[in-house]
């Protein structure tokens, strides 16, 4: 869990919510700095292509993993889904509350039990497919995932592919992250809002074939890719 007072990521969101012009700054541990972009209170209609597209496999009972505003849940809870949605951040949790979630949990993913399921179809938007976050962590992950999901179960997610890019920066990260036993686009990552600052964490973005590799052995397989603009894409896993 984020505590209250290193909530950025949290509290950004909130503002944004009420109608403020709060920007998220996120650091990396090279030094980079960049703004979050990110609309996490966008309706379904101003979604990217991959997400709207990869949306259509949802099917049943639904874990949204990182559910930040409850855009997943808002929109799928009219059309007759039970959204049970997670996050680490306070703020976040708050935010999708005041939205009119209806199931919204201050927890992990890493904390899922069997008892909260089982689950149709987990949901990992917004990047949140990052949240697998190392190599190691990963396949953990992936098979507490198939622990709390039925027989048919699916993983629908967003992310990117780090190494669709021509930026000197990046490529020299994912270098620097080899040389110290990393995955090239294994993220050390930190966000900022006014005076807070997050804890510092793991976030992984992969390619296809890293993706497919991960998953090998966890319960899942490959089902379906959907590319978006740019390095963006969704892909669906299913039971294997």
């Amino acid at each position: 869990m984020i505590p209250e007072a290193e909530d950025a990521f949290g509290a950004a969101m909130h503002a944004r919510y009420k109608g403020e012009d709060a920007r998220l700054v996120i650091e990396r541990d090279d030094g980079l700095v960049d703004l979050d972009s990110y609309d996490y209170i966008a309706p379904f209609r101003r979604w990217s292509s991959h997400e709207r597209a990869a949306m259509r496999r949802v099917r049943g009972r639904v874990l949204d993993v990182g559910c930040g505003a409850g855009r997943v849940a808002i929109h799928l809870e009219p059309r007759g889904h039970e959204v049970v949605s997670i996050d680490v951040s306070p703020g976040a949790i708050r935010t999708a509350r005041e939205r009119g979630v209806r199931d919204v949990r201050l927890l992990s993913a890493s904390d899922v039990r069997r008892a909260d399921g089982p689950f149709d179809t987990i949901v990992m938007y917004g990047n949140n497919a990052g949240l697998l976050r190392d190599a190691r962590y990963a396949p953990w992950l992936l098979r507490r995932f198939a622990g709390v999901t039925g027989e048919d179960g699916l993983i629908v997610a967003s992310t990117l592919d780090p190494y669709d890019t021509t930026d000197a920066t990046h490529r020299e990260y994912h270098r620097r992250n080899r040389r110290r036993g990393r995955m090239g686009g294994q993220i050390r990552i930190r966000a900022r809002f006014q005076r807070l600052a997050t804890p510092w964490f793991d976030y992984l973005f992969t390619s296809v074939r890293e993706l497919e590799r991960l998953i090998e052995g966890t319960g899942w397989a490959l089902d379906d890719v959907i590319d978006g603009a740019g390095p963006t894409y969704a892909f669906v896993l299913r039971k294997a």
